[in-house]
């Protein structure tokens, strides 16, 4: 179950969807919170021109405002945590990027999920680059939420993309606490059948589901460059609300061979996405 959860609260981007998807799974599930703002220290200064005090006072002058906006957005996650009743703790500091990114991977290896806010095209801030660094780093499974997502969320009719590889099984096992509480589940073939090792086929998975209790309807996906796209109007389709599937690391082979689904779909999202790597 997911009863430890990490939340990564943007502090140069909107923080409404990390805050609002954040809390209400905290509410369906009876998880816990640990909300992380980070301010990025970011101060670049031509030293030789400055003396040693000078150069002080500036870092320290950045180093207050990353605090300021760190804290700006822990005020938001608190006020609504406390008025739902959840249970929670927060957290706020300042870091440079690189400090930024280890200290925040290191707690998410110790928590059940991490939950961002998808990365946003058109903006320039470690608050997209965070999400995507959170997935190959911290061994554990990520819920990526729409920059656009304000509502509750909910996990009833969720999509499982599967293509038969490693993250994909990864995905589907650590997303079991959810499929369990679904009403429908759509296996979404991603990868044409006959690339599909004939063990690990979608007819197999959905055997295994079965098993499992958990029936769940084949789909298959088109295969194409736009094929985010198609993934999409399918989650229009079939009104899914939540879609599971693996990540992959920007250096694969095969990633560049087949186009990165996973990353296009992040880029241009509308539901919420549970990936693992």
């Amino acid at each position: 179950m997911f009863g430890n959860i990490l939340v990564h609260l943007p502090t140069e981007l909107p923080v409404r969807a990390a805050v609002n998807g954040s809390i209400s799974f905290a509410q369906i599930t009876g998880a816990h919170l640990d909300a992380m703002a980070i301010g990025y220290e970011r101060t670049i200064i031509p030293l030789a021109a400055l003396g040693g005090a000078a150069v002080t006072s500036v870092f320290e002058i950045e180093q207050a405002r990353a605090l300021e906006r760190a804290e700006a957005a822990l005020r938001i996650f608190d006020l609504r945590a406390r008025s739902a009743g959840i249970s929670y703790a927060s957290r706020a500091l300042s870091a440079v990027p690189a400090e930024a990114r280890r200290s925040i991977c290191a707690s998410a290896r110790v928590h059940d999920m991490t939950i961002v806010t998808q990365p946003q095209s058109g903006y320039d801030s470690y608050d997209n680059v965070i999400p995507k660094e959170i997935l190959s780093q911290a061994g554990k499974p990520v819920l990526y939420l729409p920059s656009v997502f304000h509502g509750a969320l909910s996990a009833r009719q969720v999509g499982i993309c599967w293509d038969g590889s490693r993250p994909a099984a990864r995905a589907l096992h650590d997303a079991m606490p959810l499929l369990r509480e679904a009403d429908a589940l759509t296996i979404i073939a991603i990868t044409a059948a006959h690339k599909i090792p004939a063990e690990s086929s979608t007819e197999h998975l959905e055997q295994y589901l079965a098993r499992s209790g958990l029936p769940a309807k084949i789909v298959s996906l088109p295969a194409s460059k736009s094929a985010h796209r198609a993934l999409l109007s399918l989650v229009a389709d079939e009104s899914l609300d939540l879609l599971v599937m693996g990540g992959y690391g920007r250096c694969r082979l095969r990633e560049r061979l087949r186009g990165d689904l996973s990353a296009d779909l992040l880029r241009a999202n509308s539901v919420p996405v549970l990936m693992s790597h």
